[in-house]
């Protein structure tokens, strides 16, 4: 496949690795976790760039 063309198809059920940028937990979910259950900090999604 070309590599300028999007692959098409179902992206439902693919979950990425986000974590907590004040305590370093990590966790996989399908969509942004929202809040760290051990200390409310925000989750960054670990596939993106922090600049």
């Amino acid at each position: 496949m070309p590599h300028d063309q999007d692959i098409e198809g179902d992206t439902s059920g693919m979950t990425s690795e986000y974590e907590c940028l004040q305590c370093g937990k990590i966790v996989r979910a399908e969509t942004h976790p929202g809040e760290c259950s051990e200390c409310s900090g925000d989750f960054h999604n670990r596939a993106k760039s922090l600049e």
